[in-house]
């Protein structure tokens, strides 16, 4: 720690992401490192979120090839089985976008001699130091072992995403929580609907596989649907919670007293979704940069940032 003063510098919390090279580099642009594809080389994470994607590929085979291809009602199929799907295909995009994008790492490396000398700090004023990872270290940020960065309104490191939630990417995580969730309670009362048709059918024509095989299926696929809607339900409503009292679970955690302004509810939600309640807040594919990863691709393909 640099001590000057009584409180954080805080400016630095704008300076762009660094390059793979662990040197900072103050000419970089925010648009060169939003070109990088984040992605964090953990093989528990890794594996984990490989598991979120086939359980959630099984849960649409057995809603779709067991339950609603079967079924003579041809709307009830046809309804339930896009609005099944489009909530599937949302998931795995906030998923996605959760996964590959900054949480919001603090530069790697800036903490030097001539980067501070830049910085012209006034007689008083104390920065922090980072013995981890050598960067200055903005307030409310804290360093992930597993991302091996500091980053910015860190919340938790979450293996099923491989990727710590922070100030940039908080949003995306809301977003997966709450379609699993959506998709899970979908799938528990497709199956309660499911069983009660084959039971009064006494297992005729109740679906295309064997009933054993069927009753398997429908079983499994309970117990995953009522696992991952409790925990996305808690989860979500856990980061709701701390994005409208404006608190990170570090924070909370650690019982750490707010030192900055805390921005309450809806100014909460709007500086985490961004502007105005819309149905944009509900879309993970709101700014996705795909033209600049288009042309990014054309040069060379994508470069990684860790």
């Amino acid at each position: 720690t640099m001590q000057s003063s009584g409180h954080r510098f805080r400016d630095v919390e704008h300076h762009p992401l660094l390059a793979d090279n662990d040197s900072y580099d103050s000419s970089s642009s925010e648009a060169d490192m939003a070109e990088r594809v984040w992605f964090i080389r953990d093989g528990c994470g890794m594996v984990c979120a490989i598991m979120t994607w086939l359980l959630v590929v099984y849960a649409d085979f057995v809603v779709t090839f067991v339950m609603l291809l079967p079924s003579k009602d041809f709307w009830y199929s046809l309804i339930n089985g896009v609005l099944f799907n489009c909530l599937a295909v949302l998931a795995l995009s906030s998923h996605l976008r959760t996964m590959l994008t900054d949480p919001g790492a603090v530069p790697k490396g800036n903490a030097t001699k001539e980067y501070m000398d830049n910085l012209q700090l006034k007689p008083g004023e104390v920065i922090y130091k980072c013995p981890k990872c050598c960067s200055i270290k903005p307030e409310r940020a804290h360093h992930c072992s597993i991302c091996k960065r500091c980053i910015r309104k860190m919340d938790h490191h979450c293996p099923w995403v491989n990727n710590c939630v922070g100030e940039k990417n908080q949003r995306f995580f809301v977003l997966f929580t709450m379609y699993i969730a959506l998709i899970s309670a979908h799938a528990l009362i497709l199956c309660g609907f499911q069983f009660f048709s084959c039971v009064r059918g006494q297992w005729t024509e109740c679906s295309d596989f064997s009933p054993p095989v069927t009753v398997i299926l429908m079983i499994f696929l309970c117990l995953e649907g009522f696992l991952f809607l409790t925990f996305t339900a808690v989860m979500f409503g856990t980061q709701i919670h701390s994005i409208c009292n404006d608190e990170t679970e570090i924070e909370r955690l650690k019982s750490e007293k707010p030192t900055w302004e805390r921005r309450l509810r809806w100014e909460g939600m709007k500086s985490v979704f961004g502007g105005q309640p819309s149905l944009l807040w509900i879309n993970p594919f709101a700014g996705f940069p795909l033209r600049r990863l288009l042309l990014r691709a054309k040069k060379g393909g994508p470069e990684f940032s860790v």
